[in-house]
């Protein structure tokens, strides 16, 4: 039983006499050595130790400021010497566990009554706080207590023990941390929050500078309202004290040697933010409040509250820091994956050694932290390997409201940020009128991760002053909520008035900055209305230096992927190689030396050739970064990257023995998600072009699940936001009658979100082709997403192989024509693409038709046209042209082609349209595959 259970259950002086008789009659025949051993016993395993005992070290031990072993055992000898031989507890020794119990009750339930709330009454909490219903009484409160030294104080009355309690725990910051199950941690953030009773304590310089910013904060607000009436804007008003904190954080951090900032966020409050953290230049913001083009033919931009920001900061020390704001669309928590990506990928570059100098600071609403599932999915990389950033900084601008839903209808969870619980992260629950509570909670947030390196959450306890957005009227759903709205005073006012009361200012001085503040604005609002056009700088401009953005035409050039043979030769050694010293199992002993013998009889495997390709770029310099759902060795045992050493599951990377190898290779098996991961592995793409960074869908159809990375970032992200990515996705697709579920990764969806020059798709059937694509993606001066639609037969199929020459002397084919026929003896010319030429070419055999030609298109989007136009013209007797698919009619590439291939009249092979994908029955599917193969042959058969 844990004595928490006292703060929630009210018990009598004769029950809990009756229970400290029961359970620790025994400590007066205990032994010192039983306590130390005991108690080292439940250092390192809790649950290991007899629940009772369990409950009395919880309750007195975890208190003790110097949380030494010695002094806890000498505490609880001491407290068993005075329990009499028959049992009886005293009724002293009593009231002292009764105080332990009250301390406890507020260190685990304080949260609940804190005055954190500055527009509502909070909700009730029972039992209450009360001392009555811990066994105390009013005539306790002049009784001095030894059980303050669990709190760090000499032994203090009882009412001195409760002023404390109260300050700490009940003020107007509620945290919880109680469920932590590191006692080193529990202790640092009790000793860390019984400092001044866990109130602010800033001297008068600093107090004017939050006024200063507080000041900025509001008046942008203000001026944006009145001078763009009923524009869109998300404003802060409300929350305006994240400006001052999030001043205070980058500030004390740099102090702390954080050097680069990443921070996402949704639209509440990012011009205010863009303007007065970043330092955005206002005059650019009101060009985009005026709707002005763009100063860019080549992108079409974002609403203004979805843009991003990089910017160099100097502290007041005189500290550059480099800070990023990540654009991002209306889906608003998916930013969250895409900034641990972007920190990732800083810190494995510039901070591989120390990954605190990077930290990344989320921005949440409260609904969307409650009720987005993408939360959880970040939440649970936060430790992992492959997607750790050494902790990020948690702030949730609580409206209470999301768009018009009351909080009461957002979530079954206490408070939105419960989340946290996942992670046993600490939260710190706010009210957003005390500015100096706010920036005090930030400046705790910003310790415990840089002493820690893990997440902890800031719940920032505000309001809404207007609807969703300033065009809404919130009177229509939370009509008393609204009233005492309308009447509340904003957080620069109430905080000045606070100031002016304790003789710190005067109300001139008030007057006099927000006037100057104005000022400033009014001028830069006459200079942008003399601008014809709006300026958006990018996103993460030092890390895309020497890169250029390009159109279609320019990514349908040549691109030189050869590579030297030599070289070629020692990769293969290497990476077919396992040590000689080591135990494997002889499965992968075969697949692993395979490579070598498929390789010196030119009949190299797609797992081969990807591993070839990797090893080529790491020589040249590139970094590789490949996660997804078990990766290392592959959904089907292709890729065996990381091979684990039979005995002791020690993994070995050959990739890494490689002996010119000048770039940094990772794979990560990733946890069970699409979504995080995928957004992840963007933000990383993003921030460091010179990595291969790939994600990799256990199924092709598993990228449903990631759906909302794929359509609001990877396929429009230059075009919305001037931001080049390479992330590549493979997405393993072809019908083998393994049903619905595992047949098909949507190529039809990717193809339909192509246009102008966003992104490559391919769909490759050799593995030299496949190479080729691969170090293509790293060798242009761009950075384009890649799409490849791989295979899952034919990672074996005996036909699908490439010789060495056609790695090391090849390049990338978007198309290739078939060689094996007289070209004027053809009559049907057979355009497809993937495996399904196989089953083709095999049934073209079976039927004995050298009449029929198979093209493959390799590369779908940009489509190769003047290739095409070649091919066609080189069939001069052909009359019959046919676009062959596997896919039922509705899916696969049939609707993009029908919009992008107007060569030559043509007619469809493929089944008719479904619903799902595939059959389940395997025996149906087989006959549906058989028809569509039928019909590339006869004409009849056209549906």
């Amino acid at each position: 039983m844990h004595l928490s259970y006292f703060c929630q259950t009210y018990y009598t002086n004769q029950d809990i006499q009756l229970y400290f008789m029961d359970r620790f009659s025994f400590l007066n025949a205990a032994h010192t050595e039983f306590f130390a051993d005991l108690y080292e016993q439940y250092l390192q395993n809790p649950d290991s130790v007899e629940p009772s005992w369990r409950a009395f070290f919880q309750g007195f031990d975890f208190g003790i400021t110097t949380f030494n072993e010695e002094n806890a055992v000498a505490e609880l000898a001491n407290y068993a010497a005075n329990v009499p031989a028959n049992g009886q507890v005293s009724d002293k020794l009593q009231k002292e566990f009764n105080v332990l119990k009250l301390i406890d009750g507020y260190r685990t339930r304080g949260h609940l009554f804190t005055e954190t709330n500055p527009v509502r009454t909070r909700r009730t909490s029972s039992p209450t706080l009360d001392i009555e219903n811990f066994g105390l009484s009013a005539a306790d409160l002049n009784t001095v207590f030894d059980a303050a030294k669990v709190l760090g104080h000499k032994p203090a009355t009882l009412q001195e023990i409760l002023n404390h309690l109260k300050n700490v725990y009940c003020q107007h910051i509620g945290i919880e941390y109680m469920y932590m199950r590191n006692p080193k941690i529990i202790q640092w953030i009790q000793d860390r929050i019984n400092v001044n009773d866990n109130l602010p304590n800033f001297d008068n310089d600093q107090k004017k500078h939050i006024l200063g910013k507080l000041n900025e904060a509001v008046s942008f607000e203000n001026f944006l309202h009145t001078k763009y009436v009923g524009q869109k804007r998300f404003s802060l008003e409300g929350g305006e004290s994240i400006i001052p904190a999030l001043d205070a954080l980058i500030e004390s951090a740099a102090e702390k040697g954080v050097e680069q900032f990443v921070m996402g966020m949704a639209h509440r409050g990012r011009l205010n933010i863009l303007a007065n953290i970043f330092g955005k230049a206002t005059q650019d913001i009101f060009s985009e409040f005026d709707g002005k083009d763009y100063d860019k033919e080549y992108f079409d931009g974002d609403v203004k509250y979805h843009l991003g920001l990089t910017s160099e900061r100097k502290t007041k020390s005189g500290k550059k820091i480099n800070i990023n704001l990540a654009p991002n669309p209306s889906h608003l928590e998916t930013v969250g994956a895409v900034i641990e990506g972007i920190t990732r990928a800083k810190q494995d570059k510039y901070f591989p050694d120390d990954f605190s100098k990077v930290l990344p600071i989320a921005v949440h609403g409260d609904a969307a932290v409650a009720g987005q599932g993408i939360v959880y999915e970040i939440v649970q990389m936060a430790q992992l390997d492959g997607y750790k950033t050494g902790g990020t900084i948690h702030i949730v601008i609580n409206n209470q409201v999301g768009f018009t839903t009351n909080y009461l209808d957002a979530r079954s969870s206490t408070y939105c940020t419960d989340v946290a619980k996942v992670t046993l992260s600490p939260v710190l629950h706010v009210n957003s009128d005390d500015a100096e509570a706010v920036v005090h909670a930030m400046l705790f947030a910003l310790d415990f991760r840089m002493q820690f390196g893990r997440d902890v959450f800031i719940d920032l306890l505000g309001y809404r002053k207007y609807g969703h957005n300033e065009g809404d009227e919130p009177r229509f759903t939370q009509p008393v909520l609204y009233k005492i709205i309308a009447k509340h005073r904003n957080p620069r006012d109430i905080y000045s008035e606070k100031l002016i009361t304790a003789g710190i200012i005067d109300a001139a001085y008030v007057t006099k900055i927000e006037n100057e503040y104005k000022d400033n604005l009014d001028v830069n609002l006459q200079a942008s209305r003399k601008k014809d056009l709006t300026i958006i700088k990018p996103f993460l401009q030092d890390e895309w230096k020497g890169y250029v953005q390009v159109s279609d035409d320019e990514m349908l050039k040549k691109v030189d992927t050869t590579f030297d043979k030599k070289k070629l030769d020692e990769i293969i050694v290497s990476v077919s190689t396992l040590p000689s010293d080591k135990k494997f199992i002889s499965k992968i002993s075969k697949i692993v030396t395979d490579r070598k013998t498929g390789y010196d009889n030119d009949t190299i495997d797609w797992g081969t050739a990807e591993t070839l390709a990797y090893g080529s770029l790491l020589t040249e310099g590139y970094d590789i970064r490949v996660s997804g759902q078990d990766v290392e060795r592959g959904t089907f045992s292709h890729r065996h990257a990381v091979v684990k050493v039979e005995d002791s599951e020690e993994e070995v990377v050959l990739l890494d023995t490689l002996k010119d190898k000048k770039g940094k290779f990772n794979i990560f098996n990733s946890f069970l998600s699409e979504y995080g991961v995928l957004g992840f592995d963007y933000g990383y793409a993003l921030t460091n072009p010179n990595a291969l960074t790939i994600w990799e869908a256990q199924f092709g159809d598993f990228s449903n699940g990631a759906q909302i990375m794929i359509d609001q970032y990877i396929s429009c992200g230059e075009d919305k936001w001037n931001n080049q990515n390479g992330i590549v996705l493979l997405l393993p697709h072809g019908y083998e009658g393994q049903g619905a579920e595992h047949s098909s990764a949507r190529m039809e969806r990717y193809l339909q979100l192509c246009a102008r020059h966003n992104m490559y798709v391919a769909d490759c059937t050799t593995p030299a082709n496949f190479f080729h694509l691969l170090r293509r993606q790293m060798k242009t001066k761009f950075r384009k997403p890649l799409v490849v639609f791989t295979p899952k037969s034919l990672l074996r199929h005996p036909l699908c192989v490439s010789t060495r020459e056609e790695l090391y002397k090849g390049s990338f084919q978007e198309t290739i024509d078939d060689n094996s026929v007289d070209k004027k003896k053809v009559k049907s010319v057979v355009f497809c693409t993937g495996k399904f030429y196989y089953e083709i070419l095999a049934e073209r055999e079976n039927l004995g038709r050298n009449d029929v030609a198979l093209v493959r298109i390799e590369q779908l989007f940009p489509l190769p046209t003047e290739q095409l136009k070649a091919i066609i013209k080189s069939y001069p007797n052909a009359d019959d042209f046919v676009w062959a698919q596997e896919e039922p009619k509705n899916m696969g590439a049939y609707s993009y082609m029908l919009m992008n291939f107007d060569l030559v009249p043509w007619r469809l092979a493929s089944l008719k349209a479904y619903s799902a994908p595939a059959a389940g029955s395997h025996t149906r599917d087989r006959r549906r595959h058989a028809d569509a193969i039928r019909m590339v042959f006869d004409k009849n058969l056209f549906r």
